[in-house]
């Protein structure tokens, strides 16, 4: 986990809705899926959607009502994949933050904006830990 990362205040339930949550990630991966760059990755990458969308809003459901609902460790799947390169990281950023600027909870887009960044940093770290880049021991 990224140093920093247990910082965040806890998540809780009356932060944002569970509605607000499930709208934030189909409406950002919709995005991500259209990508021109992130697009053919995630396509090759994820066979059922419908399954991936369900476990993405139970990990942001966690995150940020603290739900609890996600089970999982997203790291080793996220170091398996090849080639992803620190412009990869920025542009899923740059449409995670494009897509919550159109929320209307103001406190909901810093703190997804927050963890979004720590969660991109920290995966990348993990990455460059397993392919031997500056991160790796």
């Amino acid at each position: 986990m990224e140093p920093g990362l247990s910082e965040l205040p806890k998540p809780h339930p009356e932060f944002c809705t569970e509605e607000e949550v499930s709208r934030l990630v189909h409406a950002f991966y919709s995005k991500v899926r259209r990508d021109a760059v992130l697009g053919p990755i995630f396509e090759s990458h994820v066979p059922e959607w419908d399954r991936h969308l369900a476990k993405l809003v139970d990990f942001w459901s966690s995150a940020l009502r603290g739900t609890a609902r996600y089970r999982g460790s997203p790291m080793p799947r996220h170091a398996a994949l090849p080639g992803l390169t620190p412009c990869l990281f920025h542009r899923w950023l740059a449409l995670f933050r494009e897509t919550t600027a159109s929320l209307d909870n103001p406190a909901l887009q810093a703190r997804a904006d927050d963890l979004a960044h720590r969660i991109a940093g920290s995966l990348w770290y993990g990455y460059q830990s397993r392919h031997g880049g500056p991160g790796a021991k």
